[in-house]
């Protein structure tokens, strides 16, 4: 707002010098010519009282019965200077500005228009002979000014107008990014949830309940499940402290995994397993160095995978292929379950459905929002194949781009 008033005191400032110039300008030509008589006395007088007027406009109280009699003053004096000194006819221009910045538009109007009669009365008081020009020329001037001033005014307000609309759309649109950024948040946290902290409590509730129903007739077995149960929720624990502090902390998502990280990690996956599927991990191609964002989604992809297959498959074996090829990075993981009819499953990230499909939801808004993709292939009886996929190019644009910020 500061940058919008400032060409407005600007304004104001140019105009109180142009008056103090045409002041002193007037009243040295009437002193030259007429000399200090009581009259001359009298005239420079009004002349520093006009200007003792003008320099009053920034001090005022801001309340419109004062901005209003200061222009007023201000027009009585410079017309009655004008009258007695035609010379100082010049100074109401400066005047009929601010007037005309000070009064309603139909005050400005008679006020201007009254100064160019009294300029007219005093030109044709000291002219020696009729001249139209001394009567159509101040009035053409003033209505000139009027207008013109007039449409500036109203592009002014026009242009204001536009601008606070601008702001308000500016502050809704940064209202809604916020409230799209928390949705974001909600949904990424919800996703993270369920791959992680969920699957693992899901498997020590399954490991519990073996060992409830085998601890009398099969107590070795039993400890084994608690055993496992306890590793598991150490493991579940480690993940809710993860999510902790991504949550309290700024995460580095411009980090890099290495090919070796990525296949422990994925092994650990493996090794955790509880379920009697065999599952297998195989990685083709060379590996690249990978934001630890895309490597965090292929490892949330495997993790939630693996868990769909021990609670709807009821496979014997499980495959998982990790791809380097030139353009991607692309991750397989292929059961030889009951598969499913996928068309019976909402997978689009979009869906409001609350709970059906949540994984395979997830994953595939996971992917999407790292500029990747993702695919579930099944058919009943035929098994089912989860492929997700990341293009190294736009991983490494993405990198760079978070490095350069």
């Amino acid at each position: 707002m500061s940058a919008l008033l400032a060409p407005v005191r600007r304004l104001d400032v140019w105009l109180f010098v142009v008056l103090v110039v045409l002041l002193a300008t007037s009243s040295l030509r009437y002193v030259v010519r007429h000399g200090l008589s009581p009259v001359g006395v009298l005239i420079l007088l009004g002349a520093a009282a006009l200007l003792a007027c003008s320099a009053l406009r920034p001090i005022l109280p801001a309340r419109p019965i004062w901005a209003r009699s200061w222009a007023i003053t201000l027009a009585v004096l410079v017309a009655s200077l004008t009258y007695a000194a035609p010379s100082f006819a010049w100074c109401a221009v400066p005047v009929a500005f601010s007037v005309l910045r000070t009064l309603s538009f139909a005050w400005a109007t008679v006020c201007v228009s009254g100064l160019m009669i009294v300029i007219t009365a005093s030109w044709l008081r000291i002219s020696t002979h009729p001249d139209p020009t001394l009567i159509v020329g101040p009035l053409g001037v003033a209505l000139v000014t009027v207008m013109s001033f007039r449409a500036l005014d109203r592009e002014a307000k026009v242009r204001a107008e536009l601008i606070d609309r601008l702001v308000a759309a500016q502050d809704e649109l940064a209202a809604e990014q916020r409230r799209a950024g928390a949705l974001r948040e909600r949904t990424r946290l919800s996703r993270d949830i369920h791959d992680s902290i969920g699957q693992d409590l899901s498997s020590i509730h399954l490991l519990l309940q073996a060992a409830e129903r085998s601890w009398d007739t099969q107590p070795d077995t039993a400890r084994a499940n608690v055993s496992t149960a306890i590793d598991a929720a150490r493991t579940a624990l480690e993940e809710i402290r993860a999510v902790i502090h991504d949550l309290s902390t700024e995460v580095q998502s411009a980090d890099l995994v290495d090919g070796e990280e990525l296949r422990r990690r994925l092994g650990d996956l493996v090794d955790r397993r509880h379920s009697p599927a065999e599952v297998g991990l195989r990685i083709d191609g060379t590996s690249v160095l990978l934001p630890a964002r895309i490597a965090a989604a292929l490892i949330a992809t495997t993790r939630g995978a693996l868990a769909n297959v021990d609670e709807h498959a009821a496979a014997t074996r499980v495959m998982i292929t990790l791809t380097y090829t030139s353009a991607e990075v692309r991750l397989d993981i292929r059961d030889n379950g009951r598969g499913f009819d996928t068309r019976g499953v909402t997978v689009d990230s979009s869906s409001t459905s609350p709970r059906r499909g949540l994984g395979l939801r997830g994953l595939c808004a996971r992917a999407e929002e790292l500029g990747g993709g993702a695919e579930i292939d099944s058919e009943p009886g035929d098994g089912t194949m989860v492929s997700v996929w990341f293009p190294l190019e736009d991983a490494m644009r993405q990198r760079t781009s978070e490095d350069d910020r």
